[in-house]
């Protein structure tokens, strides 16, 4: 075996918070074994003559160093310890990415970039296409010198989208194998730890005595483990929850442990180290083990446990605890205690529960769990609410452990768990079976992402989150449910720019609405239609939904929307130039906002009616509309929106040569908005 080496405690295995989503470096250091060898390899591999200098042309794009191994063989690890020994030549410092779920499911590209770019700071809009996400990434790293770690990749068509096309950065890949297709790559193999290294490594968990006084027995046992990295973290935990056994003990025990013939020989020792450690659980400790296959991104605080095992939260935390120290889960930093199953253990986790728990047993544990989250995501809600609200009250009969001190502490649990949030509405909503408890956890955590982060910031998230509302909609034929899908995604389509997709949504939410015979959905629909064909200057059709969009909203007496789209055909026929129309609307728009009460609504209608009075170049009629708009808008008590009227009065006056008049509802304006501002004072110490 050569020099190899792996990291035992290091923060870097589990700082990112999910195996989706990429997370800055702030990688602790931890304590590394062997793999000094390869180390240098990897150094000497950055200052390598490539085939483009041999050739005389400059290196395009950063240079790609490939470490290879089976899971659990430490190579995420030595990524890791590379990159910290690599930090000083980075100052823009270190991102990292994982490219493969911790099911064994390839990451898509946009996911991916989508985290890149917000460990940089930059917003991704929402809803773009992994094309435009990737490449965004590639711009922001084009100007910085910053090393990229992309772990677990599959193949060559998850790293190349993302490589920086600047020969100042430093991209480290891990896979299985060699990533054909990238050029000028030279993978570092790696096998299993040399002897004196996989010692060390059970020396680390049972400390030095039980490997002096056999040392015999330590290198069978690292012999037995085939020096793989994990395999010995897991016997090393065994040991070190036993200090009564010794190191010959657990070489006989794992030895005595039968090898699944499924299994290759090369990942044989980790599952049959793995087998050793469930097999020694008491059945509680490990049917929580199995069940966390079931973890959403493999991510799981003591809530996902005890939902899964129909345990207590305390029961649970204290074995995840537990876990934790014996090597089979990571520890994730940070303001919520959670624990990231290690990706080399989930494929086995999950054969485990396959084996021994029946269908309905798994379905039943992931109600359990999604239910937990619902009413997690409803408590976090809550805390919003002013006190003495309903929600508030509804929270304070929910059991201790499911609410939250403040709206901080909602706020950081929600941050913390979204990735594991996200992932459980997806495979939710892919379950298929579990589609009702699917539509409630996707509505609860759009409404706790809008209340804290607010819906213009949680875009991206909410883009997906309503994508799934649409495919649960669409397998079950709900109508309604999917026209609101449809709307919610062509708004946000329509926020980002992209119009032409936003028309064919609202258009196709149209449809549904209709078939669900929903009238409200209908006229938002005709609304929404009507808005974007304003929006691409087609002013014809956007009166033309406007209208449709009125008549359905006047039949069902909703006289509010009915004036507001009594606006909206004023604004569309001034844009248009036909005058006499967008008087006709606005007249109609200030008496049906008279009418409804509305005083400062009435008084903007006569503004805009005003505005279209001067265009239409009759400024006497414009003088009379703007002095009876400042009156209502008196009466209203709304002084700024007065201000503002006086200054378009002051406006008119001027272009009907009365200069003295002009200055005198100048001089009214400043006075009315100096008076709304409060003068700065000091105020006491007892105040």
């Amino acid at each position: 075996m050569t020099d190899q080496a792996v990291d035992i405690g290091s923060a870097a295995a589990v700082t990112a918070t999910t195996p989706a989503t990429a997370s800055a470096h702030d990688w602790a250091t931890g304590e590394f074994f062997g793999r000094k060898r390869e180390l240098k390899d990897l150094r000497a591999d950055i200052e390598r003559t490539g085939l483009d200098t041999l050739t005389g042309r400059k290196a395009p794009r950063a240079r790609v160093l490939l470490i290879a191994g089976r899971p659990g063989s430490g190579r995420t690890a030595l990524a890791e310890e590379l990159a910290r020994s690599l930090s000083g030549d980075y100052p823009d410092g270190a991102y990292r990415a994982r490219l493969t779920a911790s099911g064994g499911q390839r990451v898509p590209t946009e996911e991916t970039a989508r985290g890149l770019l917000d460990d940089l700071g930059i917003a991704a809009p929402a809803g773009a296409d992994a094309d435009t996400l990737s490449e965004m990434v590639r711009e922001a790293l084009a100007v910085r010198r910053a090393l990229l770690v992309l772990d677990d990749a599959a193949d060559a068509e998850q790293v190349d989208p993302l490589l920086p096309d600047n020969p100042a950065c430093l991209v480290v890949a891990t896979s299985q194998g060699p990533l054909t297709g990238i050029v000028d790559v030279r993978p570092c193999t790696l096998g299993g730890l040399d002897t004196a290294s996989a010692v060390a490594l059970l020396a680390h968990y049972t400390g030095t005595v039980r490997i002096t006084v056999d040392p015999t027995a330590a290198d069978a046992l690292a012999e037995e483990c085939g020096g793989q990295p994990a395999a010995l973290v897991l016997v090393g935990g065994w040991l070190a929850a036993r200090p009564k056994s010794s190191v010959a003990d657990a070489t006989l025990h794992l030895h005595e442990v039968p090898e699944d013939p499924e299994q290759s020989q090369g990942a044989a020792p980790l599952a049959r180290a793995l087998r050793l450690v469930y097999e020694s659980l008491p059945q509680p400790a490990a049917r929580i083990l199995r069940l966390l296959a079931l973890a959403p991104a493999g991510l799981a605080d003591a809530h996902t446990a005890s939902a899964l095992a129909g345990c207590s939260v305390s029961a649970a935390q204290t074995t995840l605890d537990d876990f934790a120290v014996q090597g089979l889960l990571h520890p994730v930093h940070g303001p919520v205690p959670q624990y990231l199953v290690p990706g080399c253990l989930a494929p086995l986790l999950l054969a485990l529960t396959e084996a021994q728990d029946r269908p309905a047993e798994r379905q039943l544990a992931r109600a359990r769990m999604l239910e937990r989250t619902v009413r997690q995501l409803h408590s976090c809600r809550a805390v919003t609410e002013p006190e003495g609200s309903p929600a508030r009250k509804k929270l304070a009969g929910l059991p201790r452990s499911l609410r939250f001190a403040n709206e901080r502490a909602a706020a950081e649990w929600l941050r913390a768990r979204q990735p594991a949030l996200l992932a459980a509405a997806r495979a939710a909503v892919e379950d298929g079976e579990l589609d009702t408890l699917a539509r409630r956890l996707v509505a609860a955590l759009v409404r706790a992402l809008a209340a804290h982060r607010g819906t213009e910031a949680a875009a991206p998230e909410l883009y997906g989150l309503h994508r799934l509302v649409l495919d649960v909609a669409e397998r079950r034929n709900l109508h309604r449910e999917k026209a609101a899908a449809l709307l919610n995604l062509a708004d946000l389509d329509a926020g980002t720019g992209r119009t032409t997709e936003a028309l064919a949504r609202y258009r196709a939410a149209l449809d549904a609405a209709r078939t669900a015979q929903d009238p409200y959905a209908t006229a938002r629909a005709m609304e929404s239609v009507g808005g974007t064909y304003q929006e691409m200057g087609d002013y014809p059709r956007a009166s033309d939904w406007y209208g449709r969009a009125l008549a359905q909203r006047l039949a069902r007496g909703e006289h509010e929307d009915g004036a507001r789209l009594y606006g909206r055909l004023g604004a569309v026929h001034t844009y248009a130039g036909r005058y006499g129309e967008a008087l006709r609307e606005w007249r109609a728009a200030a008496a049906a906002l008279r009418r409804l009460g509305d005083l400062p609504g009435h008084a903007r209608a006569l503004s805009e009616m005003a505005r279209v009075q001067e265009y239409a170049g009759r400024p006497e009629e414009c003088l009379r509309t703007c002095q009876e708009a400042v009156e209502w808008a008196r009466r209203a008590d709304d002084v700024r929106l007065q201000a503002a009227l006086q200054l378009r009065l002051a406006d008119t006056l001027d272009r009907l040569g009365d200069p003295a008049s002009a200055r005198l509802h100048r001089s009214a304006a400043e006075r009315l908005m100096e008076d709304e501002v409060p003068a700065y004072e000091i105020r006491s110490a007892s105040a």
